[in-house]
């Protein structure tokens, strides 16, 4: 098996301030790539192990391409050969199967929410190793970015048998995925330094995506696990503390540079949820766990406790499950008011394909069939399957993890000597996008 040096950087001091002078902040590849290492490399993650006269049929590159592109993958050390897997009688290396070369590798990803923040393990499957969660600090963002990068610091040393590659950070509010800024209002955020901070803090590149963006990117990513180009247009709507969605265009996560559009103040109206009128304030956590402690489903949040804590909706639901139809009817109008706005967005945007995701959707399944009959009876187009997220109540841990994998996804020779793993000047190998 070919194998490459994987020491790890040094942490020193120096190390770190040498390191700030050449701060790494890369805009989020939320897309499918088409360049041949891209290409290759994604095969490899789907197919694996496997030969590369397969790897050539299925990317439509020519033998002398994909070889050319395993054998740089191999020396980087994300692919590795299994001459055990060969063919019998088979000469020579290409007969020779290849796999990701996954064991020594993770990336992190962040999930920043208004009130839970997440930090995430994932391999270079994107499969999440393991996941941490702190509560988002309230404090001013100068300090609340320092107490996560101290927490994600002391999270990444229990990696040190792997070599970290990248950090991605998903959320909520207008990011700059140039600067790695981002205005959050809920969490009085202005301009704060998110990328900034953690590339400091870690010495790693850093990418920061609007946190919907990042779950539509997943999907497109991760979701599918075939090697089929994806839907020409595909609409990803989300729900839980926040509402918001996000367009995939051409294989492409859709990123404004202004920031991603907002459906908070879709019309959406509900006596028994009430609100204001509009979508976010009628089926927000926070909005039905009002709902409920106001009909005395459930009692009155303690002093100090958030009225739309995660423990809440937890309790609804099992409230739900156990035979309260007073709770089953709070969460089916939730269901349908997100429905009808589904059909709403649907109509105005027409995709090709349709996906919804965040625990309004995921946390109560059963509540889903009133989803889809609201949408069905709002939509005035022909009718259109609604697909549930893959990811179910892990969707934001997933958009963390792809946003720290996608500039290796769409770029795997450039992110390793981005991340310091290869060194800059290993010849360059021939990016042909076709046979």
């Amino acid at each position: 098996m070919r194998s490459t040096s994987l020491t790890h950087p040094h942490h020193s001091p120096s190390r770190k301030g040498h390191l700030r002078l050449h701060r790494q902040i890369l805009p989020p590849s939320l897309h499918i790539s088409d360049s041949a290492a891209a290409s290759v490399f994604r095969a490899v993650r789907l197919r694996g192990p496997v030969g590369r006269d397969v790897i050539a049929g299925v990317t439509s590159l020519s033998i002398a391409t994909v070889n050319r592109q395993v054998i740089a993958l191999l020396d980087a050390g994300l692919l590795r050969e299994r001459a055990d897997l060969a063919v019998s009688g088979a000469i020579g290396r290409p007969r020779v199967p290849v796999e990701l070369n996954h064991e020594p590798f993770v990336t992190l990803g962040i999930h920043i929410g208004a009130r839970t923040t997440s930090i995430v393990a994932t391999d270079l499957f994107g499969r999440t190793l393991d996941t941490v969660e702190t509560p988002t600090p309230l404090s001013p963002p100068a300090a609340a970015l320092t107490s996560l990068a101290e927490s994600a610091t002391r999270y990444l040393r229990r990696w040190h048998r792997r070599r970290p590659l990248w950090v991605g950070v998903a959320i909520g509010g207008t990011v700059d995925g140039a600067t790695g800024h981002v205005d959050h209002p809920r969490l009085g955020w202005r301009q704060a330094p998110v990328g900034p901070v953690l590339a400091d803090a870690l010495s790693l590149p850093v990418s920061v995506a609007s946190h919907v963006d990042a779950m539509a990117g997943a999907e497109l990513l991760l979701g599918m696990r075939r090697f089929a180009p994806s839907s020409p247009t595909s609409l990803y709507v989300y729900a839980r503390e926040t509402v918001g969605y996000a367009l995939v265009i051409g294989g492409r996560v859709h990123c404004p540079s202004s920031g991603p559009g907002t459906i908070v103040g879709l019309p959406a109206h509900s006596e028994l949820l009430g609100g204001t009128g509009a979508l976010e304030s009628t089926v927000s956590d926070e909005a039905v766990l009002a709902a409920a402690r106001r009909l005395r489903i459930l009692p009155t949040a303690p002093p100090g406790q958030a009225n739309g804590s995660a423990t809440g909706i937890t309790d609804l639901v099992r409230i739900a499950r156990a035979g309260n139809q007073q709770a089953k009817d709070l969460l089916a109008e939730r269901a349908r008011v997100l429905g009808e706005a589904v059909a709403l967005l649907r109509d105005l945007l027409n995709p090709d394909e349709l996906v919804v995701g965040g625990q309004a959707f995921t946390e109560y399944p059963e509540a889903m069939e009133q989803v889809e009959a609201a949408f069905a009876e709002r939509s005035v187009l022909t009718p259109r399957d609604i697909r549930v997220t893959a990811f179910g109540n892990r969707v934001q841990e997933a958009g963390a993890g792809i946003v720290s994998l996608g500039g290796l996804y769409a770029d795997p020779l450039g992110a390793m000597r981005r991340a310091g793993v290869i060194g800059s000047r290993m010849p360059e190998i021939a990016d042909e996008s076709s046979a």
